[in-house]
């Protein structure tokens, strides 16, 4: 018996000014299609299953990857002061229902949404991404951003080196959660 020859690559975005940003949007359309492909065959009942009270859903963690990305696309990758998260996908930054209280529900906004409402917003965050993204180059990579004071009076920094850094690592920390939340879901049995 022959082995299979399996080649697993990650092949830079095109249409891109820098080619560490084309890395970054190849990641983050393969985290994606990761995620895409988690999620597929899931109900609405088994994407809004909740553990328990103040635990988030698979469709929140869902719709939560797309908020945040739009976001930081806009405050990051833009270096604009806010988002236009409704105008992107349609829900509002806090129609992901995260955080949740201790004793918390997930949100209405969420309630029997099938597969296809978080695939179609995972795929607008990523349009937007990439449009927001193909045109920097690499010495804007490294511009500092400054952030107004938050409530308690700290100022947060970042470039946007770290901001396409942190939406890679941001959906590959949600799809970890989506993967375990699925079996668990999946054993619960939810309709």
């Amino acid at each position: 018996m022959s082995g299979a020859r399996i080649e697993s690559r990650i092949v830079p975005e095109a249409g891109c000014r820098s080619a560490e940003v084309a890395l970054k949007l190849a990641e983050i359309a393969d985290l994606h299609a990761q995620l895409g492909r988690v999620a597929s065959g899931l109900t609405a009942a088994q994407l809004g299953w909740q553990p328990a009270p103040g635990r988030n859903t698979i469709g929140m963690l869902l719709a939560h990857i797309a908020v945040a990305q739009v976001h930081l696309g806009f405050v990051v990758l833009k270096g604009e002061r806010d988002s236009d998260i409704s105008g992107v996908l349609g829900i509002t930054m806090d129609d992901d229902g995260m955080p949740l209280p201790a004793d918390g529900l997930p949100p209405a906004a969420l309630e029997g949404r099938e597969v296809t409402f978080f695939t179609a917003l995972l795929e607008r965050a990523l349009e937007h991404t990439r449009l927001v993204a193909r045109g920097l180059d690499d010495a804007s990579l490294t511009v500092s951003i400054e952030r107004p004071p938050r409530p308690d009076g700290s100022v947060r920094v970042f470039d946007r080196r770290w901001g396409l850094y942190h939406l890679v690592e941001h959906a590959a920390q949600h799809l970890g959660q989506i993967q375990v939340l699925k079996a668990s879901a999946l054993t619960a049995r939810p309709s």
